[in-house]
């Protein structure tokens, strides 16, 4: 799969590691921004506040299956009801939220886990199959929470919870997973 990933940072440059490992073609893009014509899938991996001037500087945007992995770091805009529904309305393409919740310090820890950590995700039906495989070839289960319109908000709402459980536990990993298939 060929993906452009937007954002260099622990989030963006740690899932481009991750998928070049797993045999992916990974394209990283920072502040000097780039093209995205030949990707597959477009990860945005920014703090949300800069969604929009992140991909200002992004060529060839034209409707690519996109995973939202930005956070939510002080007040989203009002236009949108989520981060993702920006960054959709920018790119054009099905959309997923996708590794927002999850430790981009312990990414190098993914591989000793005894049993696979969860990623929690939401996603329009057209990305959900890409943003699945991508889960997975990060070394996490993924956990459909629901389609991008129900699911991105309550991913992004929960981002307290996940801070004030860093706060006591430090960066963690996660599992769910229905009784006998832990």
């Amino acid at each position: 799969m060929r993906i452009t990933v937007v954002g260099r940072g622990n989030v963006g440059g740690g899932l481009a590691q991750l998928w070049a490992k797993a045999g992916h073609e990974v394209t990283g893009l920072g502040r000097d921004g780039g093209d995205a014509s030949g990707a597959d899938v477009l990860v945005v991996a920014v703090p949300g506040p800069a969604i929009t001037e992140a991909l200002a500087g992004v060529a060839g945007l034209a409707g690519q299956v996109t995973i939202d992995a930005c956070n939510l770091y002080g007040p989203r805009d009002d236009a949108f009801p989520s981060l993702s529904h920006q960054v959709k309305s920018i790119v054009g393409g099905p959309t997923a939220k996708s590794f927002s919740t999850n430790f981009a310090a312990v990414y190098d820890r993914i591989e000793a886990q005894s049993v696979r950590p969860s990623n929690l995700f939401a996603a329009d039906p057209a990305a959900r199959e890409a943003t699945e495989q991508l889960i997975r070839d990060a070394g996490y289960d993924p956990v459909f929470v629901g389609d991008l319109d129900s699911g991105a908000r309550l991913l992004e709402d929960g981002s307290g919870l996940t801070r004030a459980l860093a706060g006591q536990l430090g960066p963690f990993f996660y599992r769910y997973g229905s009784p006998g298939k832990l």
